[in-house]
């Protein structure tokens, strides 16, 4: 029997009944009511905008999955470019396939030299690099005669590629320009991960990036490539729902990332582990976080009510970079923070669990990333997951332009007052 819902109008007594799939039933009904019913929810937290066959996640078991894939085989079988392809097209690539799709990513990695020496030396030296990718991303569709041209697949496919192989060129450029560093080009003999790395941190002929440490920076684009819809992928499939290109849109969903209750949550980590101090100050933190004097960062999520599988993996990355760089001081901290929360019934009974912010700010530290590049670091592995919101918003007929509508409670009709009698 097909499970449905009935809604009763107690104003006039008029009753619909219709159907219920996976707990989600279409706000249609709400219009047979009356044509003039609207639901008011703040922040979206009730409502399903669109229909999606890319990233599946039950917050209360703490599941994510990729196109079905649990996120754990992912992160410890693949790599970062094989699961963008799945995200991308809905299945894994054979061996063909993925030596076409390396190759492909690896040489559209160069970006164009007005933008290498003129557009990113237009920035103030201190510029933030978030800043500084987002705006780059944006200018980057001005380079391409065809970026707009998106009912095309041929076309849209190379500017989904452009924007794959550039953003880890854009994101080391703006670090190396904050630093007052030569830019370095890439290496097409080089991983993704390799190569960003690379294109961070060389100076000299005699550079090699250690592969636990490459590993480990593929592991944690895979874990930040997708996640449902978030606040930087509805911004996507927002701006992307007006038919706008790719670049605009990948900037504008960045731009969303950039702000501090979305991509900043592991630099807000970083600071907190750092005003505790050490690992004696830990009870006593914990116990102004209960009075509500202080912030746990890194604790609990919008959907996760149970551990976020992301943390799990990357505490062990964690682990595995510190054996190559060795600990970071923030660590016992860190840990001590985790175990004394993780046994407090006021965490258990609010189901705060840590979360992918928790640890991966400590390994972004020790790779030697500075706080202001975690954003960026973000950015590069979620433009795949933006892109595949993109490519599944154009292909759903159901989609129109986003336009939500509003609860108005400004002032009724009432006259002008002239200037002199106010």
């Amino acid at each position: 029997m097909a499970e449905t819902i009935t809604i009763i109008d107690d104003r006039t007594g008029k009753k619909v009944t219709v159907p219920v799939t996976n707990s989600v039933f279409a706000s249609s009904a709400l219009r047979e009511l009356d044509p003039d019913l609207r639901m008011y929810d703040p922040a979206f937290l009730s409502t399903a905008a669109c229909k999606s066959a890319i990233t599946y996640l039950d917050g209360e078991q703490g599941i994510l999955r990729y196109r079905g894939y649990p996120i754990e085989e992912l992160a410890e079988k693949s790599t970062f470019t094989e699961v963008a392809y799945l995200l991308l097209n809905g299945e894994l690539p054979n061996t063909q396939q993925l030596a076409q799709w390396n190759y492909d990513i690896t040489h559209h990695t160069m970006i164009h030299e007005n933008m290498r020496k003129r557009f990113v030396d237009g920035f103030h030296y201190d510029a933030h690099p978030m800043g500084m990718f987002i705006s780059a991303v944006a200018a980057l569709g001005t380079f391409y005669d065809d970026a707009r041209d998106i009912f095309n697949s041929e076309t849209l496919d190379k500017q989904i590629l452009r924007l794959i192989a550039k953003v880890p060129t854009i994101a080391a450029m703006t670090y190396r320009f904050s630093s007052g560093l030569p830019f370095v080009l890439p290496n097409n003999s080089l991983s993704y991960a390799h190569n960003f790395l690379n294109m961070m941190y060389r100076i000299g002929d005699d550079y090699e990036v250690n592969p636990t440490l490459a590993r480990a920076m593929d592991v944690l684009f895979i874990l930040h490539a997708d996640h449902e819809q978030n606040c930087g992928t509805t911004t996507m499939r927002v701006v992307a729902s007006a038919n706008s290109d790719p670049y605009s849109a990948t900037a504008a969903a960045a731009a969303a990332l950039f702000g501090p209750l979305h991509g900043g949550a592991n630099e807000a980590v970083i600071h907190m582990l750092a005003e505790i101090g050490s690992v004696d100050k830990v009870p006593a933190f914990i116990e102004r976080v209960k009075n509500g004097e202080e912030k746990l960062m890194g604790f609990g999520h919008r959907v996760y009510k149970n551990f976020d599988p992301r943390a799990v993996i990357i505490k062990k990355t964690a682990y595995e970079v510190f054996e190559v760089t060795g600990m970071n001081p923030l660590l016992d901290i860190a840990l001590k923070l985790e175990e004394t929360a993780l046994k407090d019934e006021y965490f258990i009974s609010r189901k705060l669990y840590p979360n992918v912010d928790f640890y991966s700010g400590l390994i972004y530290q020790a790779l030697g990333f500075p706080e202001e590049m975690f954003t960026v670091l973000f950015a590069i592995p979620r433009t795949v997951g933006w892109l595949a919101h993109m490519i599944e918003l154009l292909d759903d007929k159901e989609q129109k332009i986003s336009r939500p509508r509003q609860w108005y409670t400004g002032q009724d009709v009432r006259s002008y007052t002239e200037l002199q009698k106010r």
